[in-house]
């Protein structure tokens, strides 16, 4: 699917920010903000060309709607993707989105993803007030409130495979940033088996250090035998090939987008594989830092592992009615979005409609 094709499925807006001069890329999409402002990260990846790029931040923000829907959380969509080009001047870009951020006043509010790091998001919040800046001013580590959802999710996956919590459960991570070696260090203490892969091999030796896994290449992944794979890297990683090897009974990660397609998930639910869909589990980030903007205080724990419970009713209710998971979260998150929201995009107050 195209941009075109992309933005043609209501999307609210997408902003191309550039500098040539600095190598700076970056698009900003919004993709609905009519229950409340959008909420979502950003991410700085190598892309092959810009329409790649420009396609991500889409997908991205689409999915983080559907989070907020899911999540009960007031707001809706969005995601910024710097694209990274041989000469991308790293301050210079961050700089760009954060001035464009606050221009925006309250209708975008931004945080982590791939590719950035506290570093970026201190430059980012010198520019802006609508960011999860690092520091007792902010909200906080997001990668934290990530992996504990993320957590609760796997454990409700490994329940309704048929175990009691996830002592003795095989699962194998996929990548182990902060959000995957967090969650790789729940899972140890919780007595479960785990095996691990990245390319990374310091991030490797980081979690060995902690914890008791076996280590595979990151291209053994898929051959791995085990009760529940989790995927902690990009996503797309559940496609026609991936589906041949993937020796699995369960699927429960932090990753985004982890299906390639939606046929991918209906042929996961055929062969009786537990999906819990990337948009309710990986809602921990979303949770917390959206309530400390909305509500000025992050929540308590308890808040973010709700989304175990979530994810429980959800593939209790795809097997009772034969509907894939992530269809049935898609159906739902629709039908909040439908019931809940106004007719018209979110406008911050003071902030008049063309």
């Amino acid at each position: 699917m195209d941009v075109l094709e992309l933005v043609s499925r209501d999307f609210e807006q997408l902003q191309v920010l550039r500098d040539d001069a600095r190598g700076v890329l970056a698009f900003v999409a919004i993709h609905d903000t009519r229950c409340g402002p959008a909420f979502g990260g950003i991410r700085r990846w190598r892309y092959r060309n810009p329409a790649d790029a420009a396609a991500d931040a889409l997908r991205l923000a689409e999915a983080m709607t559907w989070k907020c829907a899911l999540a009960g959380i007031a707001g809706g969509g969005g995601k910024t993707v710097i694209a990274e080009l041989p000469n991308t001047d790293r301050r210079a870009a961050y700089a760009l989105v954060g001035r464009y951020v606050e221009e925006m006043g309250g209708r975008y509010y931004t945080g982590p993803d791939v590719g950035t790091e506290e570093a970026d998001l201190a430059l980012v919040a010198e520019h802006t007030r609508f960011v999860a800046a690092p520091g007792p001013a902010g909200p906080g580590n997001l990668a934290a409130p990530t992996a504990l959802g993320v957590f609760a999710g796997l454990r409700a996956v490994a329940e309704r495979l048929g175990f009691d919590g996830l002592a003795g459960v095989r699962v194998v991570v996929q990548g182990l940033g902060e959000v995957g070696g967090r969650l790789t260090e729940r899972l140890c203490r919780a007595g479960a088996v785990v095996t691990v892969a990245d390319v990374d091999r310091q991030a490797v030796e980081r979690v060995r250090a902690s914890c008791e896994v076996r280590v595979v290449d990151a291209g053994d992944v898929f051959d791995v035998e085990a009760d529940v794979f989790a995927p902690c890297a990009l996503g797309g990683v559940v496609h026609d090939l991936s589906l041949q090897s993937l020796k699995v009974r369960g699927i429960a990660g932090s990753a985004n987008n982890v299906l390639a397609s939606p046929e991918h998930g209906r042929a996961l639910h055929e062969r009786g594989v537990l999906y819990a869909p990337d948009f309710v589990i990986n809602a921990g980030a979303l949770v917390h830092g959206a309530l400390f903007h909305l509500e000025g205080a992050a929540p308590a724990p308890e808040r973010i592992e709700r989304i175990g419970a979530e994810v429980g009713a959800l593939l209790d209710e795809a097997v009772a009615t034969g509907v894939p998971p992530a269809e049935l979260a898609l159906q739902k998150a629709r039908e909040r979005v439908a019931a809940t929201g106004a007719e018209l995009p979110f406008l911050p107050a003071g902030r008049a409609r063309r």
